[in-house]
């Protein structure tokens, strides 16, 4: 099993989608940089920014529409989703623009300024109204959950048998990789042990929830994108930040800021440690997929070393 390679497009084939929901008239077609799995494009058309993306995965991008509508119907600074579509053997999505740079690209005194702007970010996700909806895992274009419950979704996860999404035959990166079939199982096991601690929480997930998914003017975060939405325990989006973020202070600047709010977090430490397997253990698998060896070493040694017992 190789590296992921996102698809690659010819300019007319970019020109084509556009030209059927916009006319004529779109100009200043440029990669995006980011995107690990979907090539990127951005787009002026009548003096408004919009991107493009496209993937071959399949039902890459069936819940953009949804939940676009439920963020930024709620508030959340998300690009709205104009258009879902097919080109040939690739799905596209047509967002607006949200205007700003990758988080990544501040300065760590800037992304430092900026952290009481996430930590609100963080709360106004975590409080995000899902309505009538039901499930937990991955959110569908109904937007339900697909999964019973948060262990039925993490056993579905991490199964041998993927058929049909990006992670088939996954069980090949223990011979074709730096994965480690016994680091792997000892980490899964310590997050099923969790996860009687995350499965009573069902919020919104946004799932990706770090800087090259967040946008910044260079004062203030401008907005979030992208995304692996799901409904789960809110603390998984905390988890993603911390980690991303770990000289930032990150934990203490958000229970500060909820005990600011009079807002009290039920078991939290074993919440986070649930959350740091979950999203760890996603990351060996996806690192060791990327050949990202640096990556999956950092990755590894935080998750063998977490303090469970303190």
């Amino acid at each position: 099993m190789t590296s992921y390679d996102k698809p690659s497009l010819a300019m007319s084939e970019i020109e084509a989608v556009l030209r059927k929901h916009f006319g004529t008239g779109a100009s200043g077609i440029t990669p995006m940089a980011g995107g690990n799995l979907s090539s990127v494009f951005s787009f002026v058309h009548e003096g408004k920014g919009y991107c493009v993306k496209f993937s071959d995965l399949a039902g890459a991008y069936e819940t953009e529409r949804y939940v676009s509508d439920l963020l930024s119907g709620q508030g959340i600074p998300f690009p709205k989703c104009l258009a879902l579509g097919k080109t040939g053997r690739l799905a596209y999505a047509i967002m607006e623009r949200i205007e700003g740079r990758n988080l990544a690209d501040c300065t760590e005194e800037e992304q430092a300024r900026q952290l009481p702007d996430l930590m609100a970010i963080l709360t106004s996700l975590a409080d995000v109204k899902v309505g009538a909806t039901s499930g937990y895992g991955w959110i569908g274009p109904d937007g339900n959950g697909a999964y019973a419950s948060w262990k039925d979704f993490v056993v579905a996860f991490n199964a041998e048998d993927q058929t049909g999404t990006f992670w088939e035959n996954w069980h090949d990166l223990y011979r074709t990789s730096c994965l480690e079939k016994d680091v792997f199982e000892e980490i899964y096991r310590r997050l099923l042990a969790y996860v009687p601690y995350n499965e009573s929480y069902r919020g919104f997930i946004h799932g990706d929830f770090h800087q090259w998914n967040i946008l910044s003017d260079g004062t203030r975060i401008t907005g979030i994108i992208d995304g692996n939405c799901m409904y789960g325990d809110f603390l998984v989006d905390l988890a993603i930040l911390d980690r991303h973020m770990p000289r930032s202070g990150v934990i203490r600047k958000y229970q500060d800021h909820q005990a600011k709010a009079g807002m009290a977090i039920p078991n939290f430490k074993e919440r986070l440690l649930g959350a740091y397997y979950f999203k760890g253990l996603d990351g060996l698998r996806f690192y060791a997929k990327m050949g990202w060896k640096d990556a999956y070493q950092g990755t590894r040694e935080f998750l063998l070393n977490l303090n469970e017992s303190s």
